[in-house]
């Protein structure tokens, strides 16, 4: 990857950072629900338990994106270590007679998350000498080797113990957590740096019709109308990516094993989206859309949610949901990373770390309703084509949307 060859040492020393914790982040996940049910926590309660930790790690993203733009990415980072570590060991002391302990690790893994998952993004968006696209095109491949991977090492792992799983958590925390905060990331900018502006302060490359530079900082050019006219839409866009998304986690599944009658059908769905994006994410958006401004990578990313819910109408077993796998990765991938970049560009000086938490509230809230209104529709479809019909509206309402953003383009390095 030339995006990881010219990036600086401090990117990549994050970038490993992301791949480790991912890693065991996926290690760990996929075998709570599994672990809590052997020690005997009713049904219920363990899907209260493993909702808490989701909840935990994006309600906190608006304070989280807060401080990092209040006391710096790198303090906010180590706050974020010492809490997943405390929460892994937590979890480890926890369980079906000592439920205190098992709480208080969840809500502690999902917080430090949050923390580490924003201090890392707002720093990788800072460096000198990359644009935030390339960077977070390459985060999200890397993650995403977590997404594929991790599973695979929990499952080697597990029969070992689930303390041995934590235990890998906690010590690959503790060696990033040194290496992190007591290395080259304290050099590295909070907020974005002058070369990385946009808008019509940093000709060539803004656009007619730009939005006015929050970075500049020149007072009296960023209206209270400005901010709405970004992030309004913006917000909304969020809502609707992951209310839309979220159905691979809820509608899909069932839909999937109807389609094909085999429950191990939505595995394979996952299996293929996870090396997709590894394999071509960072080239789309680096490479081949280059030049295309998020504002175009959204509106395309919205239209490929259409076609991949629309090969779902005809109902056609396995070619339907094979179908199904491409197009809903491509907007995977033009989405995310879009989001996160227009609202590095929308963001004022040193407030990248509330823009990007801005965002991971607005996927908690379309995740909440994406889930919700997806049972609705299980229940009030009962199965047919009208889900997809509804799902296929939304993603091309979504579509229009992004014509209201306004067109900012990624100065390239």
């Amino acid at each position: 990857m030339n995006g990881w060859r010219g990036a600086s040492p401090t990117a990549r020393l994050l970038l490993v950072a992301v791949l480790l914790t991912g890693l065991t982040t996926f290690m760990f996940l996929p075998l709570l629900a599994i672990e809590l049910t052997a020690q005997g926590i009713p049904a219920g309660r363990t899907g209260f338990l493993v909702g808490l930790l989701a909840f935990s790690s994006q309600a906190f993203s608006l304070l989280s994106g807060l401080m990092v733009d209040r006391l710096g990415p790198r303090r906010v980072m180590a706050a974020g270590f010492l809490l997943r570590i405390a929460g892994y060991v937590l979890l480890g002391l926890g369980g079906a007679g000592r439920p205190a302990p098992l709480v208080a690790g969840i809500v502690a893994v999902g917080v430090g998350g949050s923390m580490l998952g924003l201090s890392t993004k707002t720093l990788l968006v800072s460096q000198e000498g990359s644009d935030p696209r390339t960077m977070l095109a390459l985060r999200s491949t890397f993650v995403n080797i977590g997404v594929v991977v991790g599973p695979a090492l929990g499952a080697l792992v597990y029969p070992l113990g689930f303390r041995y799983v934590l235990a890998a958590c906690v010590l690959s925390h503790l060696v990033l957590g040194i290496g992190l905060v007591s290395g080259r990331t304290a050099a590295a900018v909070p907020g974005r740096t002058a070369a990385k502006a946009t808008g019509p302060g940093a000709e060539p490359d803004a656009e007619p019709g730009a939005a006015p530079d929050a970075a500049a900082g020149r007072p009296g050019e960023v209206t209270r109308w400005t901010l709405l006219r970004h992030w309004a839409p913006l917000a909304a866009l969020g809502v609707a990516y992951w209310a839309i998304y979220s159905q691979l986690n809820v509608l899909l599944p069932i839909a999937a094993n109807e389609l094909t009658g085999s429950t191990a059908a939505i595995s394979v769905v996952f299996t293929a989206n996870g090396l997709l994006v590894v394999l071509f994410q960072y080239t789309l958006l680096s490479r081949v859309l280059r030049r295309a401004t998020a504002r175009t990578l959204l509106a395309l990313g919205f239209l490929a949610f259409a076609c991949a819910y629309a090969v779902l109408i005809p109902l056609a077993g396995w070619y339907s949901l094979l179908a199904f796998v491409l197009p809903v990765t491509l907007a995977e991938m033009l989405i995310g990373p879009s989001l996160d970049e227009q609202a590095v560009n929308a963001a004022a000086l040193r407030r990248t770390g509330l823009a990007l938490g801005t965002m991971s509230a607005a996927g908690a809230l379309g995740s909440l309703l994406g889930s919700s209104l997806g049972g609705q529709l299980l229940q009030t479809t009962r199965g047919g084509s009208r889900a997809w019909v509804l799902l296929v509206g939304c993603s091309l309402a979504a579509a229009a949307i992004c014509l209201l953003l306004p067109k900012v383009r990624t100065r390239h390095a």
